[in-house]
């Protein structure tokens, strides 16, 4: 491995920017893709918390997606629509975006009940900080908001065999650890934005 982790991180996210300004939304240009401090504040802490194989493997299927003139950004919240905007999703975009077995869908929907319980759990612990997330759950979507479910069954979604199984790996092993990923991405959120910990993050909500 050449990279190192920041500079890994740094090429993700430059990446998924170039895809998201390309990305169109029906309503015209959204405010968040003029706002690249936040996106680069949001998706770094993401990444943050994955290790160097799942960088790796994530950044190539950026490349690829590249390549071939696929967009992964545009793809993911095309998926987010299947709840937010179902006859649309239905008639206009799942018919052009690939297919999931069941097999991956399963390992998908397991993945997500585990980061859903995280969230729920952050959020009983740091209320404040809790209240500036998304909705958690996607009985809570409605077509203005979607919710931290919604969203991350859109982004697992597009990621390629191999990333996904690096995922699920990384999901077990902080399971294991008894380690919760919402509250360290948070964690990172807060640390870029300039606050020195999750506790003094909470207090100036």
């Amino acid at each position: 491995m050449t990279d190192t982790t920041d500079a890994l991180i740094e090429r993700i996210v430059r990446r998924e920017w170039d895809q998201f300004q390309r990305t169109n939304n029906e309503g015209g240009r959204a405010a968040c893709q003029g706002n690249w401090p936040m996106f680069r504040q949001m998706r770094t802490s993401q990444f943050l918390t994955w290790p160097q194989p799942l960088l790796a493997s994530y950044l190539n299927d950026l490349i690829e997606a590249d390549r071939i003139g696929r967009n992964l950004v545009t793809e993911k919240y095309g998926r987010m629509m299947a709840s937010t905007a179902p006859a649309e999703y239905h008639a206009n975009i799942e018919p052009y975006i690939p297919r999931l077995s069941a097999e991956r869908v399963a390992e998908q929907e397991r993945i997500i009940a585990t980061q859903v319980e995280w969230a729920a759990d952050f959020r009983g612990r740091w209320p404040k900080l809790g209240r500036a997330m998304r909705a958690l759950t996607t009985a809570q979507d409605t077509a203005e908001s979607t919710s931290f479910e919604t969203y991350l069954r859109g982004e697992l979604g597009t990621y390629s065999t191999a990333t996904l199984a690096l995922y699920g790996q990384m999901i077990d092993e902080y399971a294991a650890a008894g380690r919760n990923l919402t509250e360290e991405t948070i964690l990172h959120t807060v640390q870029l934005g300039g606050f020195a910990d999750l506790a003094e993050a909470e207090a100036a909500q």
